[in-house]
């Protein structure tokens, strides 16, 4: 019926008197132009100042995970992210916005923070552990460079990072600087920190003035996390140097939780004044064990309990707004017999979330290189630890973290109780990151 009506109609202008003849051409130019330019591959409708589409060739999507293959009978990682990553972020997203714009594969470096030699020897291999998501690292060894240098190696490691790996998150950059035998880095613009146990000789006023000025130097080295100060209690001076890890090096801020709470606090308090972020270590306490976890095996604590009054220090630096904890690679007879620290949901999941409300990271001692850990394999010990409650596996073997992660991964794919651990911990990052 409508065609009826077009024929009549060009009829009608054919007419001599209703139009002239290059007209009517002019016409059915435009009606014919009009046909082609709807008649398009697609068959869709263009809306009014619309620009046309632009056929563009398939853009290159980064292989997420390692380089290196994933163990046996582990599904591929997907070629294609999960989630709007090619969205860009909102102006100024909240952590859950960014979790949400994070492939699995990101989420899980996040859960990851790895050793780069503080003089920057391995500085391409950890440029390749972070361009695969890890998400953290800390600087270990030793180094006399001093500041400047130290700033530099920094620089070029955060400066080498693709975005397309990190998706715009912030590097956590850790060290060892608590003072006296472990103190990483030295050298120009770092003073020299005294033990723990001489800093417990200082009011604790002068001890946060201090920490400021230490906390200052590491921010200005590009460091803004420091993996201190411990707050195990060692029961006496007696007791010290059979405690291999702790007294034996002088790294106890007293004898009685009180005196630790007091100045490790104070010591915690300066760093955070400086922006850089303490981390409390080796939860539930090292001070009453005789051997040292990272050397020897089936080290066992058989006092600490769920109560104990060693775990008043923690506690004040965890209601003071800490937000790192860092767990101890022992067993504890009292508290969780079956399954040492980094793998005993009562130790991270009851006593640190629910006991003492903590919602900050969980980070591990070394899960690399502890004799401790040795009847596990690598990738079991990050797979154990996520699971039971950690948030951050600390490695100070670059080479086993691809094994560790590769794991992780499997497991948070094929696992749905494992995946949500591995999403909870990640954001749980995401928030620290942010400042909350």
């Amino acid at each position: 019926m409508g065609n009826d009506r077009i024929d009549k109609a060009m009829i009608h202008l054919l007419k001599p008197s209703r139009i002239p003849l290059f007209i009517f051409f002019a016409l059915m130019a435009g009606a014919f132009a009009g046909i082609a330019h709807a008649d398009t591959a697609d068959g869709g409708l263009v809306a009014a100042g619309d620009p046309p589409a632009t056929p563009t060739a398939p853009q290159a999507v980064p292989t997420p995970g390692f380089s290196s293959s994933p163990p046996a009978g582990s599904p591929p990682a997907s070629a294609t992210p999960a989630g709007p990553t090619d969205l860009p972020p909102p102006p100024h997203p909240t952590p859950e916005q960014r979790l949400a714009g994070l492939t699995l594969e990101q989420r899980v470096g996040q859960l990851f923070m790895v050793a780069a030699k503080a003089d920057g020897s391995d500085s391409s291999a950890v440029a390749d552990l972070l361009n695969n998501h890890v998400g953290n690292i800390y600087l270990a060894g030793r180094s006399q460079a001093g500041v400047a240098a130290t700033a530099s190696v920094v620089a070029k490691l955060r400066a080498g990072i693709s975005p397309a790996s990190s998706r715009g998150l912030p590097l956590s950059v850790a060290t060892d600087q608590e003072g006296g035998s472990v103190q990483v880095l030295r050298g120009p613009g770092f003073l020299p920190i005294p033990a723990a146990l001489d800093q417990g000789n200082s009011s604790p006023e002068q001890l946060r003035a201090d920490a400021r000025n230490w906390g200052s130097q590491l921010l200005q080295a590009g460091v803004n996390v420091d993996l201190a100060p411990v707050l195990d209690t060692v029961p006496s001076p007696e007791f010290a140097p059979s405690n291999k890890p702790i007294g034996a090096f002088k790294r106890e801020y007293g004898f009685n939780p009180a005196a630790v709470s007091e100045h490790g606090n104070a010591m915690a308090d300066g760093l955070r004044d400086a922006g850089v972020a303490p981390v409390v270590k080796h939860f539930p306490g090292m001070g009453r064990v005789s051997l040292n976890t990272d050397v020897s095996a089936n080290v066992h604590d058989t006092e600490t309990t769920r109560t104990d009054p060693y775990l008043m220090p923690f506690k004040a630096a965890i209601d003071r707004g800490l937000r790192w904890v860092m767990i101890s690679n022992a067993y504890y007879d009292k508290i969780d017999p079956d399954h040492v620290a980094p793998f005993s949901s009562v130790i991270m999941r009851t006593m640190l979330r629910t006991d003492a409300a903590f919602t900050g990271v969980i980070v591990s001692d070394d899960l690399c290189n502890a004799v401790q850990l040795s009847p596990w394999s690598m990738g079991d010990r990050a797979t154990n630890f996520i699971g039971a409650g950690g948030t951050m596996v600390l490695c100070a073997d670059t080479a086993s973290v691809p094994a560790m992660y590769a794991q992780v991964l499997q497991r948070a794919q094929t696992d749905p109780g494992f995946r949500d651990s591995v999403d909870a911990a990640a954001l749980t990052v995401l928030q620290v990151k942010a400042g909350k």
